[in-house]
């Protein structure tokens, strides 16, 4: 499956990326229940790749965790965040594709 985080960014001028807006499109997406999520409360020397890796099999979808629990695009959080984790990530797919 290929999903990325500059599928729907912004172009300016000379084709550079500003942004992403699928942070925002997947948190609320997750908020309202359109994609299904569990929570998942971080311990000590948990990271978002690492915990990818075992969700989807796939440490480069770490950003799908942090756009959909809201907390930026950093992989090393502190512990006792609680996390929305999307379960199914082909609801993620159709959603930012």
């Amino acid at each position: 499956m290929a999903i990325g985080r500059y599928v729907r960014a912004p172009v300016l001028r000379m084709g550079k990326s500003l942004g992403t807006i699928q942070p925002t499109i997947i948190y609320n997406a997750v908020e309202t229940g359109q994609i299904k999520s569990r929570r998942f409360v971080l311990k000590e020397s948990d990271r978002l790749d690492i915990i990818a890796g075992r969700v989807y099999g796939n440490a480069r979808l770490w950003w799908v965790i942090a756009a959909a629990s809201g907390i930026g695009w950093s992989m090393q959080v502190p512990p006792g965040t609680s996390l929305r984790i999307p379960t199914n990530i082909n609801e993620v797919a159709a959603l930012v594709s």
